[in-house]
């Protein structure tokens, strides 16, 4: 296989500093005997404590992993090992142990059958797609309901002035978001929970106004949502708290086959869940996808997309009025190093205005720029070679700085209205860098 891995990108895969560690000390070619790969797998055995050897093998297509050794860790010491040994050439190219085959082969297999399974569902009863309509009506209702209570709780916000905002407790804004969880629109209750941050940025009267007009008209929108078209109808129901079942997204959404490109990640912890959002950009057509995963603390976030690879797959989206979160339903080879086009500052621009324009409530929108650097002056922007410039979260930027040089680079990140948070940056001859 002529695209590895970098070392950067193995570990990554890691679970903890600990195991990322280790894997250092197990990369020696000395550990291990009969490594090999091919275009989809990596194998090896490594010696372990005593007499003592560890089957261990990767299918690079997922990423998967299996080891014999007694690690409740995912993937283990031993696999990252045999992945850095792999990065660095150090495993030769050959046919694949039986034990190893057997593995794959019996993991592909239950993969397929899943898929099949997944396909059949929704004709059987309590698989997801038949529901009760009175439940559902009632949860309408419900919805209806807490809804016309934040309508008049914007009001009165709107009505006593803005200026109680800077001084009130979180209570505030806990308060109105428990009564929409009590109103099953766990959504948008945790939108409102997000307004508390606010006044403690600058100019925030303007921006806290701007949110509570969005609100309004969510809660205008679903009032008319008869009258919406279906795509707009889904994304306003999305933004509630309303959701679509994955196999309802599989038989039902727009498939898009392209060469994605991996362009950054990010997890964020909230509520005892960590959500890691994977960004990824279509080659041929240019188009943004969003896959989420989720997990419980002390559980481990699916890391099969890796920042800085391409993968050449079939998404399903989920619907809206501007299609963005979207389901991998199959791989058709194995993942590979590669660097996306970026655009100019005022291309981006011009993008995120018309996805703005399909679906106002869009909060992020994902960026991929050409030819940019920080500014040599004011607060830390990016600037491209247009003059063009946008403002860089966090403050510090010398991460970005250590990567660049001070030269252009492809950048990666995550717009909001606050401004873009780094992802990951392509320099000449440095790969990916993860920000």
């Amino acid at each position: 296989m002529s695209d590895r891995w970098d070392r950067e990108q193995v570990l990554g895969l890691a679970p903890d500093a600990a195991s990322a560690k280790a894997a250092g000390d197990v990369a020696r070619p000395a550990k291990w005997s009969g490594t090999g790969h091919d275009a989809d797998a990596v194998w090896g055995e490594c010696e372990g404590g005593g007499a003592s050897t560890y089957r261990t093998s990767v299918d690079l297509s997922g990423p998967a992993f299996r080891c014999t050794c007694p690690s409740r860790k995912v993937p283990c010491k031993h696999a990252l090992g045999l992945l850095l040994l792999w990065s660095e050439g150090a495993a030769e190219g050959g046919a694949r142990p039986p034990w190893a085959a057997e593995w794959i082969e019996r993991r592909r297999a239950r993969a397929e059958t899943a898929r099949e399974g997944t396909a059949r569902e929704h004709g059987r009863p309590g698989a997801g797609t038949a529901r009760d309509p009175k439940t559902a009506e009632r949860r309408e209702q419900r919805v209806g309901g807490g809804l016309a209570e934040l309508d008049q709780w914007l009001r009165d916000q709107v009505t006593h002035g803005l200026a109680q905002a800077e001084k009130a407790p979180y209570g505030l804004w806990d308060d109105a978001a428990r009564r929409l969880v009590d109103a099953q629109a766990g959504t948008l209750a945790g939108q409102i929970r997000g307004l508390a941050g606010i006044p403690r940025r600058p100019g925030w009267p303007d921006r806290l106004l701007e949110e509570y007009a969005l609100l309004r008209l969510l809660v205008r929108a679903y009032d008319r949502r008869e009258e919406l078209p279906e795509a707009m109808r889904a994304t306003v129901r999305s933004r509630i708290g309303f959701t679509v079942p994955q196999d309802e997204v599989v038989r039902k959404g727009e498939r898009v086959r392209d060469l994605w490109c991996v362009t950054g990640a990010r997890d964020v912890a909230q509520d005892q869940l960590t959500t890691r959002r994977v960004w990824l950009l279509g080659r041929r057509t240019r188009r943004p996808a969003l896959v989420l995963s989720f997990a419980a603390p002390g559980r481990p976030l699916d890391s099969s997309l890796l920042v800085g690879t391409e993968i050449d797959a079939e998404l399903a989206f989920y619907p809206g009025a501007q299609p963005l979160r979207a389901l991998v339903l199959e791989r058709h080879g194995a993942a590979a190093a590669a660097a996306p086009e970026g655009r100019s500052i005022a291309e981006f621009l011009d993008g995120h205005a018309a996805a703005l324009a399909r679906d106002p409530w869009l909060d992020r929108w994902p960026a991929v720029l050409r030819g940019v650097r920080l500014s040599r002056s004011g607060d830390p922007r990016i600037v491209d070679e247009a003059g063009d410039a946008l403002a860089l979260l966090p403050a510090d930027p010398w991460r970005l700085l250590a990567v660049s040089g001070g030269a252009p680079v492809t950048f990666a990140g995550e717009w909001s209205p606050r401004g873009m948070l780094p992802l990951a940056a392509w320099a000449a001859d440095e790969g990916v860098v993860i920000l």
